[in-house]
């Protein structure tokens, strides 16, 4: 991409931030239904340096399921299991194995939220809430997005408590150190055939966001397979949710194969940025989580394609992590294999060194790593 593109992104950013009729403040949460939270949970603190923040269950008056909050810095995940069968809540893991249901949006009217995108055509999942308890009040709201997904917008302003109405503060014993994740730099959905511009007028009509960028199957290939796949992003830059679909290729795939073991279209990565990649995926793998490779020979011309780092290239080679350079820096970037049981929801560690776009010079290589999994899982 060159300059002037950027600048014209740039220039639409700083004119849907005056216009913008969707303020969104960042992401509030990620909730994922799992077969079993409380396991789950462990997996979070344990493996990837979750701190236990919050509890809701047959303790706080819930009869039917139960949830554990997780944080780290800005991101917080739940993790919710239901406590009765044939419940819809099991009926979506039934489906789709674990991954996440919920994108909530932090929102200062979440009332405005949900009437102005509803007005434009977004289907209600439920209408506005009040929840209260000795804290204060939250007010909730959620849409509709790709597949079973749902957005919900949440207005936290008069709330002191730890999380939402009627969650306990949940305080272990067990609490491993943070491994330096931040926030949440991205969720990518993955969504069926010619499906991908259908979802991106969604969110440019109906929540307002911008194209940032896109990539055609000329972009993200390799001999075997392709993708394409448009990036949209809200006013302020905040949100960015990368939409992939399925193209033609020689082989299935990594969309194909998603949606085949998910049921349908879904969140396929979650990006979560980092200040030093190279001492999270380091802990990271002391912790037990498997990373996508690529060839040694990747590193061989790294500095030809990239330029000057300050990351020593023989630091980065062993822990695999791959560098991209645009206009405005560079990045860094690193996948996990699945994180679940099925081959769906895996996650992407990066870190921004003034780079503002997404890897594309680490498509190929990437792409033909996860063809390298897919491979051995008998489903290329």
């Amino acid at each position: 991409m060159q300059t002037s593109d950027y600048q014209t992104i740039e220039q639409s950013n700083q004119l849907n931030q005056v216009v913008d009729f969707l303020p969104i403040n960042g992401t509030d949460y990620l909730e994922l239904y799992v077969g079993n939270a409380r396991q789950s949970a462990h997996f979070f603190q344990a493996a990837l340096g979750f701190q236990p923040l919050a509890y809701a269950g047959l303790s706080t008056g819930l009869q039917d399921r139960e949830s554990y909050v997780l944080e780290q810095d800005k991101i917080r995940i739940v993790l919710t299991t239901p406590l009765v069968g044939n419940s819809e809540i099991g009926k979506h893991i039934d489906q789709h194995g674990d991954g996440v249901k919920a994108i909530a949006l932090w929102v200062d009217d979440a009332q405005q939220a949900f009437e102005t995108t509803t007005q434009r055509g977004a289907e209600i999942v439920y209408e506005p809430i009040t929840e209260t308890d000795e804290m204060g009040t939250v007010k909730r709201a959620a849409i509709k997005t790709y597949g079973d997904t749902i957005h919900v917008f949440v207005e936290r302003k008069d709330y002191r408590g730890v999380f939402l109405p009627n969650f306990k503060a949940w305080n272990p014993i067990f609490k491993p150190e943070s491994i330096g994740l931040k926030y949440i730099d991205h969720c990518v959905g993955n969504v069926g055939w010619n499906e991908m511009n259908r979802w991106t007028d969604f969110y440019a009509n109906v929540m307002g966001f911008s194209q940032l960028v896109s990539f055609d199957d000329k972009d993200i290939s390799t001999e075997y397979t392709a993708l394409m796949s448009k990036v949209m992003s809200n006013g302020n830059g905040k949100i960015k949710f990368p939409i992939n679909e399925p193209a033609e290729g020689k082989k299935k795939s990594q969309v194909e194969e998603y949606l085949h073991f998910y049921g349908g279209s879904g969140v396929q990565h979650i990006a979560v940025a980092t200040d030093n990649i190279v001492k999270t995926v380091v802990e990271m793998q002391n912790r037990g989580i498997e990373f996508l490779q690529v060839p040694d020979s990747y590193y061989d011309t790294l500095q030809q394609r990239v330029g000057k780092i300050e990351e020593e290239i023989n630091e980065l080679r062993p822990l695999g992590i791959l560098v991209d350079r645009d206009e405005d820096g560079y990045l860094l970037q690193i996948f996990t294999k699945p994180i679940v049981s099925r081959p769906t929801l895996f996650l992407e560690i990066i870190q921004r060194k003034g780079a503002k776009s997404f890897g594309k010079g680490n498509f190929k290589a990437l792409f033909e790593a996860i063809e390298r999994e897919q491979a051995l899982r008998g489903t290329l």
